[in-house]
């Protein structure tokens, strides 16, 4: 039997080269011309009003992005390690980059902390992850990116048809061209990299001028950032995330093969021989769940309580959402440091 690993990338390189076969036979007609685009039109015009012609038009413009269906079906790798993930999110370089980002909209993450009670550095840390304050916000006209997912990627068609309709939607809705907007290579968009189901939902005009702006204001950036995280569970001076002490005995049992537990109480956890290294005093109820990172000498351990789960919801990987808390907290210090 073929490595599972062998098989993925079999697996991975059959559906790009599909994919890449059904972008080849359609060079020169433009999506326009594809049944399912003229379907997917038609439906959609129906159902939100649009006119259809013109949306035709607008897929006749389309240009499908092999490098996007390159980067979604690279073979299957390794998930990295901690100590390989995160230098570029913790260096000097972003920590400096933040700072400065902070100075220069104090007053916009003061009134995001007063209206949605998440924390300056924990915006700051968001978008220097996401995108290096907008240094690398990518390049791809997002209707070039989703169109060819929704198109030409089977496996998660469905999903980026989605997305589709909800950035035209975006578009119509903001008076905006729908191929002026840039993004990844996925289809996330401005700063914070908002899909476009996630713009429509929790992004907000936080300096009233209008018009929502996720790519150059940073006021609407800072708003939207803090309103998505208040509304997917963040509390105002709740718990983050903090050092574990655990037996390394037992601690492979408790996090299993992902790295991550499912929730416990932190009363379970004590009976666990589970602690969190803390000051704070934490409820001997609250949920908490235990996160292993590898570090080059070893593993080592983090307790993530509800905020650090709101984090997650930003997006799902725990070495994401440990690299947006410990920046969070360089950010801080060096702040609390000028």
């Amino acid at each position: 039997m073929a490595p599972l690993f062998a098989l993925m990338s079999l697996f991975a390189m059959s559906v790009f080269l599909l994919a890449e076969s059904a972008l080849a036979s359609d060079a020169g007609s433009g999506y326009d011309k594809r049944p399912e685009v003229r379907e997917f039109v038609a439906e959609f015009a129906q159902e939100q009003g649009f006119n259809r012609a013109r949306l035709l038009k607008l897929f006749s413009q389309v240009q499908a992005q092999e490098s996007t269906l390159r980067l979604m079906t690279k073979p299957y790798a390794t998930p990295p390690k901690w100590f390989e993930y995160a230098p570029p999110f913790l260096s000097q370089a972003r920590v400096d980059a933040g700072v400065a980002y902070w100075s220069a909209n104090r007053a916009a993450l003061e009134r995001a902390q007063r209206e949605f009670g998440v924390p300056p550095e924990i915006v700051v840390a968001i978008v220097g992850v996401e995108t290096f304050y907008g240094r690398i916000a990518g390049k791809y006209r997002v209707i070039d990116a989703l169109t060819t997912l929704a198109f030409d990627y089977p496996r998660r068609a469905d999903f980026f048809r989605e997305e589709l309709k909800q950035f035209l939607l975006f578009t119509r809705e903001w008076k905006v061209s729908p191929l002026a907007p840039k993004g990844s290579f996925a289809g996330a968009m401005g700063l914070p990299q908002f899909m476009p189901t996630s713009l429509r939902r929790f992004a907000v005009d936080f300096d009233a001028d209008g018009k929502i702006d996720l790519w150059t204001d940073n006021d609407d950036v800072i708003g939207s950032v803090a309103n998505f995280l208040q509304r997917h569970g963040w509390e105002r001076g709740g718990l983050g995330l903090f050092p574990a002490d655990v037996d390394p005995a037992t601690a492979p049992l408790l996090v299993g093969d992902n790295g991550l537990s499912t929730p416990r109480e932190y009363g379970e956890w004590g009976a666990a021989s589970v602690s969190a290294r803390t000051r704070a005093e934490i409820d001997p109820h609250a949920p908490a769940v235990l996160v292993q990172l590898d570090d080059s000498d070893g593993p080592s351990y983090r307790l993530g309580f509800g905020n650090f789960q709101a984090l997650r919801q930003y997006n799902r990987s725990r070495l994401y959402a440990t690299a947006v808390w410990e920046l969070a907290q360089l950010l801080k210090r060096a702040r609390e440091a000028q």
